[in-house]
């Protein structure tokens, strides 16, 4: 048995660990392009943002406010907190828990250093929310949304119940986008800012997702 743990750890880290940091090189290779000879993306993608701001109305700014809030730093841990805890105990399996939080844990240290090696101005316009103490790329609440309920419909693919099944991988796809729109209807961020923590999530979740499979495979 503790070889087998070792074998799980030696994979965590061939497997998920090493992967992850080769991403975290590739997100900062792009953010410091876009402030390099991309520059010209940058100015192109401020236009997206002056126009949702033009067209803000006070019922989309409650609506986005509510949406953003789903990629919180403390409600992505404690939703992840809550639906780990339940599914070990529902299914006495460690590796399958430990997928959301292995995901949200590996995107959140790359969002962390990318951000503070790229450090990017957020957009020009005016912003609905307090700006968190990092910077614009790559978005940190897309990246942790992403990552978990990403992470979540993978593991949704295993129920038996087709309607269960498909409306819980449909409704964990929605999260994301919907707080992907929400951080640029509200100013918080660029296009290419959501797409590089939309990557950062996605990719999180699905090399988390491979080490729990691999460890399964052993069984």
């Amino acid at each position: 048995m503790d070889r087998v743990h070792r074998k799980d750890g030696v994979d965590l880290l061939t497997r998920t660990v090493a992967p992850g940091v080769a991403l975290g090189g590739v997100i900062i290779g792009i953010g410091l392009a876009l402030k390099g000879p991309l520059d010209g993306i940058s100015h192109a993608e401020e236009a997206v943002n002056r126009d949702l701001a033009g067209d803000r109305t006070g019922t989309w700014n409650t609506i986005t406010a509510v949406w953003s809030q789903i990629g919180n730093t403390a409600g992505v841990i404690a939703v992840c907190i809550v639906v780990s805890s339940l599914l070990l105990w529902r299914s006495r399996d460690l590796h399958l828990a430990l997928v959301a939080p292995v995901a949200i844990a590996m995107q959140g240290l790359i969002f962390l250093i990318s951000a503070k090696v790229v450090d990017r101005d957020r957009p020009q316009v005016e912003r609905l929310d307090p700006s968190p103490p990092t910077a614009s790329y790559p978005s940190g609440h897309v990246g942790a949304s992403t990552g978990l309920y990403f992470a979540f419909a993978l593991l949704a693919l295993g129920i038996e119940r087709p309607w269960l099944r498909w409306t819980t991988v449909v409704l964990c796809l929605a999260m994301p986008l919907l707080v992907a729109f929400s951080r640029l209807y509200r100013g918080m961020h660029h296009v290419t800012d959501v797409g590089a923590g939309a990557l950062n999530g996605a990719i999180c979740a699905l090399l988390a997702y491979g080490w729990y499979r691999t460890c399964t495979s052993r069984r």
